[in-house]
């Protein structure tokens, strides 16, 4: 309304200011634009009223109703409410709510506790429904309707909130499945009896007679009834198993027999009858490609799928379950296992049993008693890995026959076997192959290196996988050796014995064959085993077992001179006679015991070998002696020929000895100069040893002037050294004092 006002002024006064007051006349204009806008709005308002008089009515009928009603209601409260306003608290009020909560609160309890006893009722009446029903088809129906209801499907056992009742009645449910698995379960192997002996099974449509006392159902009616509770297996486990020991065994594992079947029509109140047997046959049957053997397995198997399972397909699945995986093992154990080709070149003619195992599974699958996925193709993964078989079986006869060669050698009389050698039976001493050598080995390593080569020749003509299973046969069969023979022969290699020197060769020996095979046999590989298949790991553990060997021989040999030699009581007073003989028994034991080991060595060992471990042995032995004698502090004339004729005693001894370690050309060999230059140059010690023998009968100017020409330095001597033997052996004068002087004044 003000708008209009506000635009009636404007109109009215178009060209002043807004901000201009008023004058009279226009404010006489201004009242009568007013007075007619009003007349107009109010004739528009009757016009409208008169128009429509009927809904304004009906309006203002339904407000004045309303209206009523109101009034009513607020009587009304007035009066509910007046008693509690003249109340002084709202004590009673909020007691009379709380019993009217309490109240509805019991009743719904009481409404949930009554529809939890009309449920369990219904139940408790079903289960005794089911348990009296002489149908088991209606009791295993019930049962099954009963088990959502009562068993929970996430796992058996109640719920903590659950009523005891509940407990009870899936107790009793339980009990009552179990009672239909065993007397449903007795009901079928009633039907099916097997001979006592094997062989033969005869299969009823019902059971001739029940064990219960109770009349049985027949056999169909019996396994639909274990089918709707979930437990066919757990009712055919017991016919399955028997099957597979009175009727599939003997049906595989006999060449000469045949199916026979027979069926019987019912007679009287018998139920008709069906007679598998298992009888002997006249003519030989060779298995060869299996398919005889297969065929006479479909028959067993169609028998059981139409008699026993009724050809029902969810049966025959279950007896497969319980059966396959058995006559699998079955037909591998005594049929495929034992047709796997011995030689490599038959391979070709498994390929036949390849096929009759693939159409016999095929056949299998037909019959939908195996999966079609494959997944129960036993037989022809098995067919199909005839070659890892045939492998698997080579290796283990190579592994058997190299344990065999190993255990069963004998190394009880080395020295029988060194006779050999040197006589016609030389074919135990081989040609090193890295060296212009040749050593004695035993037979047990000479015929396991045959195995291994025959095995890596058998892996040139093979295919890839087969040649990976022989290299793996020969690498386990040279470790076969590592393993048995130093635990066998633990106490011949812990003394001085011609065994170890020959367990020595062995080592050294296959060492060095093993890094000729990769040369030899790598080229000739299948292609995928060229770069996988090595050998040269394995030459250096064999070499360091023939080095610890010989190394504990040398130990041996160096600690028992060492002992013979202490026996000399450091070689004093050998002037005494007992104190000389004491020397002389020391010498000889250190002679004898060399002389025991050039005898062992020599024969046996590599020449090279031989002399380098030698030259390690005598070494300590005369640097030990020439030390032991120089020791001395005091020498009697007498003493000096006692202590040089021990000297010439073992030199004398040890001849033959040393004759053996150099390198002379003529068939009459003996020590001349040059033999004992080539010995000096091996073994220092001993020119020093040789040259103190002269040196106990030279003079002392003699002595001097060796030690001035410089050549008691080259054996050996030191200044000191010569010093104490000068004093030892001369006594105080101005000439020993002179050559002593000569002697510390003059360098080595």
């Amino acid at each position: 309304m003000a708008d209009d006002v506000r635009e009636l002024l404007l109109s009215t006064t178009a060209d002043a200011d807004p901000s201009t007051p008023l004058s009279a006349p226009d404010l006489r204009l201004l009242i009568d634009h007013l007075r007619h806008r009003s007349d107009r709005l109010h004739a528009s308002a009757l016009s409208f009223a008169s128009s429509n008089r009927e809904p304004l009515a009906s309006a203002l009928l339904r407000a004045a109703s309303s209206a009523a009603s109101s009034a009513s209601l607020q009587s009304s409260l007035q009066s509910a409410l007046s008693p509690l306003s003249s109340s002084p608290d709202l004590s009673d009020l909020r007691s009379l709510s709380d019993r009217l909560v309490a109240a509805r609160r019991e009743l719904r309890e009481r409404q949930e506790h009554l529809a939890a006893a009309s449920s369990v009722a219904s139940l408790s009446a079903r289960l005794r429904a089911a348990r009296a029903s002489a149908n088991p088809l209606d009791a295993a129906a019930a049962a099954a309707e009963l088990k959502p209801l009562l068993v929970n499907p996430e796992g058996s056992g109640s719920g903590g909130d659950e009523p005891v009742v509940f407990g009870l009645l899936r107790g009793e449910w339980e009990q009552l499945v179990d009672e239909l698995q065993v007397g449903l379960s007795k009901n079928v192997e009633e039907c099916v009896e097997f001979a006592s002996d094997g062989g033969k099974v005869v299969v009823r449509a019902g059971p001739s007679g029940s064990s219960s006392g109770t009349p049985g159902v027949a056999l169909r009616v019996a396994l639909q009834a274990l089918e709707i509770i979930d437990s066919l297996d757990y009712g055919m486990a017991k016919v399955a198993d028997l099957m597979v020991k009175h009727v599939f065994l003997p049906a595989i594992s006999n060449i000469s027999v045949t199916v026979s079947v027979e069926v019987l029509e019912k007679s009287g109140s018998t139920y008709p009858a069906s007679v598998l047997s298992i009888v002997p046959s006249e003519e030989l049957q060779g298995y060869k490609d299996g398919s005889v053997l297969y065929s006479r397995i479909i028959d067993v198997i169609k028998f059981a799928c139409k008699f026993i399972c009724v050809e029902n397909i969810t049966w025959t699945q279950s007896f497969a379950k319980l059966t396959w995986s058995r006559i699998s093992d079955l037909v591998i154990t005594h049929f495929l296992s034992k047709a796997v080709p011995d030689e490599a070149s038959k391979l070709i003619e498994f390929q036949d049993v390849i096929r009759s195992t693939a159409e016999f599974e095929n056949t299998l699958r037909g019959m939908i008693f195996i999966l079609p996925d494959r997944k129960d193709g036993k037989l022809t993964q098995f067919v199909d890995d005839v070659e890892v078989h045939f492998a698997v079986r080579k290796r283990n006869e190579i592994l058997v026959k190299a344990r065999y060669i190993l255990v069963q050698y004998d190394y009880k009389n080395p020295l029988c076997l060194l006779l050999q050698a040197s006589d016609d039976h030389g074919d135990s001493v081989v040609d090193l192959l890295f060296q212009p050598e040749k050593c004695f080995i035993s037979k047990s390593a000479l015929q396991l290196m045959k195995l291994v080569h025959g095995a890596l020749k058998d892996a040139c003509l093979s295919s890839a996988r087969v040649a990976k299973e022989f290299c793996y046969a020969a690498r386990d069969a040279l470790l076969l050796y590592k393993a048995i023979v130093p635990v066998q022969l633990e106490k011949q290699l812990n003394s001085i014995s011609p065994v170890a020197a020959i367990i020595h060769n062995d080592f050294y020996h296959l060492s060095q064959e093993i890094l000729g095979l990769a040369f030899e046999y790598r080229a000739d590989f299948p292609s995928g085993q060229q770069k996988l298949v090595v050998f040269v790991d394995l030459a250096p553990i064999f070499s360091q077992m023939a080095d610890g060997i010989l190394r504990r021989q040398i130990q041996l040999a160096t600690a028992n001179l060492s002992e013979a030699i202490d026996g000399a009581d450091g070689f004093q007073n050998t002037h005494q006679s007992q104190h000389c003989e004491s020397a002389k028994f020391s010498i000889e034991q250190v002679v004898f015991i060399l002389e025991k080991i050039h005898i062992m060595w020599e024969s046996v060992l590599p020449r090279s070998i031989y002399r380098r471990s030698m030259f390690h042995v005598l070494g300590p032995v005369f640097s030990r002696i020439t030390k032991d004698m120089l020791l001395i502090d005091d020498m009697a004339a007498e003493e000096t020929l006692q202590l040089q004729g021990l000297i010439h005693l073992a030199l004398e001894n040890l001849s033959s000895l040393f004759l053996s370690l150099v390198e002379n050309d003529d068939d009459e060999k003996f020590l001349d100069h040059h033999t004992w230059v080539q010995l000096d140059e091996s073994i220092p010690s001993l020119k020093k040893f040789r040259k103190l023998a002269e040196l106990l009968d030279m003079s002392l100017k003699s002595i001097t002037a060796a030690w001035e020409s410089g050549e008691l330095a080259n054996c050996g001597f030191t200044s000191s050294e010569m010093r104490n033997f000068i004093k030892a052996i001369f006594a105080d004068s101005p000439l020993r004092k002179e050559c002593l002087g000569w002697i510390a004044a003059t360098p080595a």
